[in-house]
């Protein structure tokens, strides 16, 4: 048997086993009869649900989230935010005029070794990711924020005889 003739009997088997010698509706008609129509259409189903809940309430409420505009944006990459400076480890504390009467007038001085920069703080002051929480006669604590989390640290003053590196 050759292939011309293969493929004509595989089409042949193929149309006697899907019904092909049948005659199919003629081109035009439509395949399903439809009923005359009436001078008024009976209600369906999805068309009374719809009578139904339109005099109602549906109960659904639209969830509203708001959130303070203080802190990272949220929107902002970590990994793009880069170093803030300046950073804790480069920080070192040079002075701290205490006022004991009136310890929010305190001023701390401290020097960034990495740019040689100077910064006179007070308390709730900011650098970078740091916020001065408190000065003392001898050190200033600081709350450090990274990556949403805040901890504690704190620059004590270097006595004369311990050397600044």
């Amino acid at each position: 048997m050759s292939a011309a003739r293969w493929w004509l009997a595989v089409g042949a088997a193929g149309l006697v086993a899907c019904g092909g010698d049948e005659a199919g509706p003629a081109p035009g008609t439509p395949a399903v009869e439809l009923p005359p129509p009436t001078a008024t259409a009976p209600a369906t189903p999805q068309d009374s649900a719809v009578a139904d809940t339109a005099g109602q309430k549906t109960g659904l409420s639209r969830e509203v989230f708001s959130y303070r505009g203080s802190g990272r944006d949220p929107f902002q990459s970590l990994l793009a935010s880069g170093e803030v400076r300046p950073l804790f480890e480069d920080l070192r504390l040079v002075a701290v005029v205490y006022d004991a009467r009136y310890p929010a007038r305190s001023v701390a001085v401290l020097r960034d070794v990495s740019v040689n920069k100077r910064y006179d703080v007070r308390v709730d002051d900011e650098l970078g990711r740091l916020r001065v929480v408190e000065i003392r006669r001898d050190e200033v604590i600081f709350m450090l924020e990274e990556f949403g989390v805040a901890r504690q640290v704190n620059l004590v003053l270097r006595r004369p005889q311990e050397g600044i590196p």
